[in-house]
């Protein structure tokens, strides 16, 4: 048989009803509040905490009315912040659908509506109306917007940097000048390959230190070093000058011709160590994203420059929290202005 509410232990860490007995008696002999905390092995806040919150307007203290008191006030039902065709949910709904993450719609909110308290929401509680589906929770095909397309969480594991080495000498990470380590001076440029199915296709990644700005190189025949080379210097090319810095990448194959590279946008190449790709985590993390638009298992080679265009301009457009919530094309526009 079920016991009461008002009598049922839910936890060790919260007083029972034989512990506010307890109280009841031992302050009835004039004991010290450390005195009963020592005795009950509880801490002194807590049985302070007991008597100035459950104790009697007369001053006294009652164990079963104090427990009563604690039950009633134990269920704390709060409004549903998602409710169904709210304001806040459609906006949320709005910036799921075009893949911004929970945490960036939250700071987005509050730049956005800074005199609406009502248009407020956690990360959390957009993560848990997509995973419980809960009262209020959102459709299930916006589930389909969490860049991870997972239905339950899981830790994340990271793959194994590439290992290959070249025939021209590399410059690697640990000479890299200090100013480019700390992202004090834009124009520094991280660089990576996403791969399609099999390894038999895949796309270039750049992205800038300082702003996180993202630049995809088309490669559309196929992915060797001269070709990847090429795309490269085609990338940089249509950057200004102060923006052509240096360019940070793993030990790849694809990098194997480095030196005709910098030979030809004057450009330094520093190569992480090995089994290393938090030394590229700017560029690692960009990897991620870009994986909720051109998964693993597909054919690379089918998107066009348009398309990788698409993608670009909607992860720049996307609030960084690095950023204080400014945006990738924000912060490289300043760049290009001039003041």
């Amino acid at each position: 048989m079920l016991l009461p509410l008002v009598e049922r232990q839910l936890d060790p860490r919260y007083l029972s009803l034989v512990d506010r007995e307890k109280i009841r008696d031992l302050s009835a002999t004039g004991a010290s509040i450390r005195f009963i905390a020592q005795t009950m092995l509880r801490a002194p806040s807590t049985i302070s905490r007991e008597l100035r919150r459950n104790g009697t307007d007369t001053g006294t203290y009652e164990p079963y009315a104090a427990h009563r008191a604690a039950a009633e006030r134990r269920p704390r039902p709060k409004d549903i912040k998602l409710v169904e065709g709210s304001r806040l949910r459609e906006y949320v709904q709005k910036k799921l659908q075009i893949r911004w993450s929970p945490e960036q719609i939250c700071h987005s909110l509050i730049k956005e509506y800074p005199d609406h308290q009502e248009m407020r929401v956690s990360p959390e509680t957009v993560y848990q109306a997509l995973y419980l589906q809960s009262r209020g929770g959102l459709k299930k095909e916006v589930q389909a917007a969490l860049r991870t397309g997972r239905t339950r969480r899981k830790p994340q594991n990271t793959g194994q940097a590439r290992r290959n080495r070249f025939a021209d000498p590399m410059i690697m990470i640990a000479d890299r000048p200090p100013e480019i380590d700390d992202r004090a001076v834009p124009g520094h440029w991280e660089g990576d390959l996403i791969t399609g199915m099999l390894n038999q296709s895949a796309i270039g990644t750049l992205v800038e230190r300082t702003t996180r700005y993202v630049m995809l190189v088309h490669l559309p025949d196929n992915h060797t070093a001269e070709a990847v080379r090429d795309g490269l210097v085609a990338a940089i090319a249509t950057l200004p000058e102060h923006l052509r810095g240096s360019l940070t990448w793993d030990q790849g194959s694809e990098m194997a011709t480095h030196r005709s590279f910098t030979t030809a946008t004057d450009m330094p190449v520093y190569f992480c160590d090995p089994a290393s790709p938090w030394q590229r985590g700017s560029n690692e993390n960009t990897n991620g994203l870009l994986r909720q638009y051109f998964p693993k298992s597909t054919d690379l080679s089918t998107y066009g420059l348009e398309d990788l265009e698409h993608v670009a301009q909607e992860l720049n457009g996307r609030p960084r929290k690095t950023l204080m919530w400014d945006t990738p094309a924000e912060r490289i526009r300043d760049l290009l202005i001039p003041a």
